[in-house]
């Protein structure tokens, strides 16, 4: 009974989500986008290393696309569906609390894997991007779990915002801390002020274990990435749990 219960919820989060053209069309189009423009567009130049931009841009492209669909997916829309009472009138019903988050995670996880699929068959198809069977799996797994850190961050949002101050919010995360990860430009070009303050950002670990399935991360173990990002699930969801108990001492006391 309870799996049908999350099953449903998941259906119809991604319904809603679905009927919300101005959520869904950005969330992929905007990695796809910047793939075609700069992936395409400059795929044939060399960057330090000996690889092609069209090679290099789809991990740290689709760990981009990730995030953003993880984090606008659980930062903007619990924000507003708290400001709605939405979550009031769910937390009255007999649903499990933890299957409105599960419908939150499995569709951005969807979105994830549809921006991820995408990137993929563009370079393929028209940036002479080539990796073997198993590789292509690989960086497709690891991307779309990506989508777990980042919906742990930006639920801590979703509990932190306001519905007209969520989407300002996670912009101020998202862009700045992805441009300064070296997801939109390889790390090894960017100043020197930048390439050490890279690893302080999380999506740089996101993007450098994308990378390192390709052979092109940094030499840092992968398993000092993934500390990482299970350190900011762990953060995410402590601030998140926080935030969901004040609530629920506002309404019921």
């Amino acid at each position: 009974m309870n799996a049908r219960v999350y099953a449903l919820e998941a259906k119809y989060e991604f319904l809603k989500v679905l009927r919300m053209p101005a959520f869904a069309i950005p969330t992929i189009a905007f990695p796809v986008m910047f793939y075609a423009l700069f992936g395409l567009a400059f795929g044939g130049g060399r960057i330090p290393g000996g690889s092609t931009m069209g090679t290099y841009l789809i991990p740290t492209y689709g760990a981009f696309g990730v995030i953003g669909a993880a984090m606008f997916g659980f930062g903007v829309g619990v924000a507003v569906e708290r400001g709605q009472g939405w979550m009031t009138l769910k937390r009255a019903t007999p649903m499990p609390p933890l299957a409105y988050f599960f419908a939150k995670l499995a569709v951005a996880t969807i979105f994830s894997a549809v921006i991820v699929l995408l990137l993929c068959a563009l370079g393929a198809g028209f940036g002479g991007v080539r990796f073997e069977a198993g590789t292509w799996v690989r960086l497709f797994l690891t991307l779309v779990m990506g989508a777990v850190p980042f919906g742990a961050l930006g639920l801590a949002v979703g509990y932190a915002a306001g519905p007209n101050s969520a989407p300002a919010i996670v912009n101020l995360l998202y862009l700045p801390m992805s441009f300064a990860s070296g997801l939109w430009i390889p790390v090894e070009i960017m100043p020197g002020f930048m390439k050490a303050l890279a690893p302080f950002m999380p999506p740089y670990h996101l993007g450098q274990l994308a990378l390192g399935v390709i052979g092109l991360g940094a030499p840092t173990p992968d398993w000092t990435h993934a500390l990482v990002l299970m350190g900011l699930t762990l953060i995410g969801l402590g601030f998140a749990i926080r935030g969901y108990h004040r609530d629920e001492d506002k309404t019921w006391g």
